[in-house]
């Protein structure tokens, strides 16, 4: 059985939640890759958003986690890699829908914004739901630009 790799980065905003969601993933028997920030000390989201965008993108990792305060500005930079497809998720219902429609490969969190328990559940379906194929399909291959 192949164990899952998730790649997970954060800016100081979203490092406490960071911390919660590898050790969780960590307990389920998911491999994660942490690539930073590692305090609450401010620092620039695209210094950790970009690697682990380019995790998900390589295939070193098969899913990332991204977590700002708003969520928007991880979610920006991830998208500007080719192989990467984020989105931004408030709730478990477009947690589902990004992946069964979109085929997203990383799901960007907004810390100040959901409870962190919430976040755990946006996860949890965010890594169990499969993409449908089929008319999605066409449209996913014409998003890279």
């Amino acid at each position: 059985m192949k164990i899952m790799k998730i790649a997970i980065g954060a800016d100081h905003a979203g490092f406490v939640y960071k911390e919660k969601i590898a050790g969780y993933l960590t307990a389920k028997g998911i491999e994660v890759q942490d690539f930073g920030t590692f305090s609450t000390d401010s620092v620039d989201f695209p210094d950790f958003a970009h690697p682990t965008a380019l995790a998900v993108e390589t295939g070193k990792a098969d899913f990332g986690i991204l977590i700002c305060g708003s969520g928007q500005g991880v979610n920006m930079t991830a998208n500007k890699h080719q192989g990467v497809r984020s989105a931004l998720c408030w709730n478990t219902d477009i947690a589902r829908l990004t992946r069964q429609h979109n085929n997203a490969n990383i799901i960007a969190l907004p810390a100040r914004f959901v409870a962190y328990e919430y976040a755990l559940e946006m996860i949890d379906v965010f890594l169990t739901t499969d993409f449908e194929g089929g008319r999605h399909e066409r449209r996913v291959e014409k998003i890279s630009c």
